[in-house]
């Protein structure tokens, strides 16, 4: 009798002992290898700016992320004028001014039946942009912004487009730059980017 009682016991500690362990797993699973980092910014009908517009100082050598758009990049301005009309993406103001004075950042826009990434700057006040590509919706794009001297540096993968800099500062310095839609108009529905900074 007393050799079966003893033989429950072991029987009853190692199935609460491996049900302890199992659990443990299921509370604590393991860290994904590579975690979505990603940030989801949504401009909702009707508004220009995005949901995520925090006030943020930053100093840039270079400002790297990662973005990818849904299919919800494709829209149809009101006034067919403004479908190239460039919308705001990512980056930052520049010489401690304000971003319309000095600033560097990728612009996008959904334009002839593509969705294009742009250069997008002013340089004491002037605006100026040139194509850096067509991209496709749904795929993670490389993108950066490298100050140097009196160049910024666009990359989108590994296109490579320089602008103009007219900052004095030794580092891009201001604050950050966040999505926002136009041009003229509103955004005609909810769009949604992903950006995730490296």
């Amino acid at each position: 009798m007393r050799t079966a009682y003893s033989f429950i016991i072991v029987v009853v500690l190692s199935t609460i002992t491996s049900c302890s362990k199992s659990r443990d797993k299921a509370v604590n699973p393991p860290e994904p290898l590579h975690p979505d980092k990603f940030l989801k910014y949504t401009i909702f009908k009707g508004q220009q700016y995005s949901d995520k517009n925090f006030i943020a100082t930053v100093e840039y050598d270079e400002l790297k992320f990662l973005v990818k758009f849904d299919s919800s990049a494709i829209y149809q301005t009101i006034d067919p004028a403004n479908q190239a009309d460039i919308n705001k993406l990512y980056g930052f103001s520049d010489n401690n001014a304000q971003h319309q004075d000095f600033s560097a950042r990728f612009g996008w826009c959904w334009n002839k039946d593509s969705l294009r990434l742009f250069a997008y700057i002013y340089n004491n006040g002037v605006r100026s942009s040139k194509q850096l590509g067509v991209i496709n919706i749904g795929t993670e794009y490389n993108c950066a912004i490298k100050v140097s001297d009196s160049t910024y540096i666009f990359k989108l993968d590994d296109k490579v487009q320089t602008m103009k800099r007219s900052s004095t500062t030794p580092k891009g310095k201001g604050y950050k730059l966040y999505p926002y839609f136009g041009g003229n108009e509103t955004a005609p529905h909810d769009i949604h980017i992903w950006i995730d900074e490296q």
